[in-house]
């Protein structure tokens, strides 16, 4: 200890502070605070709070010997406003926790966005490629007309050397020379 104490490289341990005694969990306080501002946004609670103040009124208005909070009420104005001071920090603290998480969320459905937009647009590019893909195919009723035009073409062409054979084998015959 007394060598760490001399040593300039290491840092001291820091100061003993309230939050370094306690050692709160931030998650186990918000979601402390959370259950109490949705306690306190509850019918159940406003009921139970008026049933308590008509209570305590009565009780010191009527009761003479229970009198602990004489006519001003201030004991239960002094209740109500440390319910105020506590309550409102807590309230405050589970709306930020709340933002946080809607904050988060909404940077996942961005992403989320931005990745089913990708694939749309991906897709779409996919789409308009088979398209022109099917355009350059040949169809059937193409190949079959290409066909017809050849044979046609080729027909004719046969036909008209098949005539001058014929033609060419006549002439021969007639002369008598022997066909080959």
């Amino acid at each position: 200890m007394a060598e760490q104490a001399r040593r300039l490289d290491v840092p001291r341990g820091s100061p003993r502070t309230l939050s370094s005694v306690l050692r709160l969990d931030p998650d186990a306080v918000g979601r402390f605070a959370e259950g109490i501002a949705r306690f306190l946004g509850t019918g159940r609670f406003l009921a139970v709070q008026t049933l308590i103040v008509i209570a305590w009124i009565t009780l010191n208005v009527v009761a003479v010997r229970l009198r602990w909070d004489p006519y001003p009420f201030i004991l239960l104005n002094l209740a109500f406003s440390t319910q105020a001071a506590y309550a409102a920090p807590l309230i405050l603290l589970a709306q930020n926790r709340q933002a946080d998480r809607d904050r988060v969320q909404a940077e996942e459905d961005r992403a989320r966005a931005a990745s089913t937009r990708a694939d749309t647009e991906y897709l779409a590019r996919e789409l308009a490629s088979l398209r022109v893909a099917v355009g350059e195919l040949a169809t059937r009723d193409f190949i079959r007309g290409e066909l017809t035009r050849l044979v046609g073409d080729d027909g004719e062409e046969r036909e008209k050397k098949a005539r001058k054979k014929k033609d060419k084998d006549a002439a021969a015959r007639a002369a008598g020379d022997p066909v080959r």
